[in-house]
């Protein structure tokens, strides 16, 4: 079974809309370079059924994270800020991991709270 993780910023405060389209940002972006690098892993992710987990950890527990996964070759991606409305530009609001084994997902994410 695969997986993607999207993990929010939980140092700042963002609305619910903002959060909700911070996560998408990073699902999507995540997809598509796990499309260009992995298309049989996406294709299969697509065919599971897109299974996804939104957890929340702290900014400087974010950046550690997105090494870990890079470092057992799982797919990832910032997301900052572009400024435009609540937060200034280049703040840190969500990382996407995979698709990926779930269990290799789990490794990095699996002891975060839900969002």
């Amino acid at each position: 079974m695969l997986k993607m993780a999207i993990v929010i910023n939980d140092s700042i405060e963002m609305s619910c809309g903002k959060t909700a389209a911070q996560a998408a940002h990073a699902a999507v972006e995540c997809a598509f370079k796990a499309h260009a690098k992995k298309p049989n892993i996406v294709k299969k992710w697509l065919e599971e059924g897109q299974k996804k987990v939104v957890l929340k950890a702290e900014e400087n527990e974010i950046i550690k994270l997105e090494s870990k996964a890079k470092s057992l070759r799982l797919t990832t991606a910032i997301i900052r800020d572009a400024g435009l409305t609540e937060l200034k530009p280049g703040t840190l609001t969500a990382l996407a991991i995979g698709p990926g084994e779930e269990d290799k997902v789990d490794k990095i994410t699996g002891h975060l709270p839900l969002k």
